[in-house]
């Protein structure tokens, strides 16, 4: 049954690809060159990151190579910084960008942005020994560590802080254990797995905050529609033979793949 759904998918792809060649279509154009541009930080654990063997790993790089396998390319992968990913995907440098993108608003407003493919909560942390900051209402006055354009350092910002950009967790850690800013705010499993490969570290979560659906962007025009339609079809196949499921379990060590309605929902 998985291998007739995914066959059936890309019959879909294809018919897509298809119509839309004639209209200069971006689909057309990646199916044409025979692979898909991917903006992603590579750094970033476990979202996308290094392994011992210096491999390019992680959950946005599996589903990544899933979405691009589904339109019959194969996946080519740019590192970059976060701050250039979004702005790469806005001037077609990338052809989509998969990095743990959280879904807001204002984003939507200038990116199309595929199906949820998971849902996150944001952590608050400092200092082992910091007893000052308990909430995000605390950070007024007080420094942040985080990476330039994203929702976190967004909402250090409305609460007061000033911000210290940095370029990866690695860097945000080592200035927070080092005294050099009061917190971070963050992806709650990023955090956890950092803890997770640095035991020792003096850091504490004091607050857990609501999350974001977390989705791919690409470039907002007429022309990226059928890859939007097309990268929605492989997700939502990937939802149903639980595929999706199985990623996030590998990476995450639980199913994130469903929004708290659906949890809740689930539930009763």
């Amino acid at each position: 049954m998985k291998t007739v759904k995914t066959i059936l998918v890309l019959l879909v792809v294809m018919m897509l690809a298809s119509s839309a060649f004639a209209e200069g279509d971006l689909l057309a154009e990646i199916q044409a060159r025979g692979t898909i541009i991917i903006a992603t930080e590579g750094n970033w654990s476990p979202w996308t990151y290094h392994d011992e063997d210096d491999k390019l790993v992680g959950l946005d790089i599996e589903i990544g190579t899933l979405i691009a396998h589904g339109l019959g390319v194969e996946p080519e992968f740019q590192e970059t910084d976060w701050d250039s990913i979004l702005a790469g995907v806005d001037s077609g440098r990338f052809d989509i960008a998969c990095n743990g993108v959280g879904y807001t608003e204002t984003r939507a407003e200038k990116y199309s942005f595929s199906t949820p493919y998971v849902y996150t909560h944001k952590v608050l942390v400092v200092a082992s020994d910091n007893e000052d900051i308990k909430t995000v209402e605390d950070l007024k006055g007080r420094t942040t560590a985080n990476s330039p354009s994203s929702t976190y350092a967004q909402i250090a910002e409305e609460n007061g802080a000033t911000v210290t950009y940095v370029s990866t967790l690695g860097e945000t850690m080592a200035l927070l254990e080092q005294g050099r800013v009061d917190a971070t705010i963050n992806a709650q499993v990023s955090v956890e797995d950092y803890l997770t490969q640095h035991p020792d570290a003096k850091i504490k979560v004091v607050q857990i905050l609501a999350g974001d659906p977390v989705a791919y962007p690409v470039r907002k025009a007429e022309d990226t529609d059928t890859l939007i339609a097309a990268i929605n079809d492989i997700l939502q196949q990937a939802r149903e033979d639980g595929t999706l499921a199985e990623i996030s379990v590998k990476y995450f060590g639980l199913d994130m793949t469903k929004s708290d309605d659906e949890l809740e929902a689930a539930a009763e």
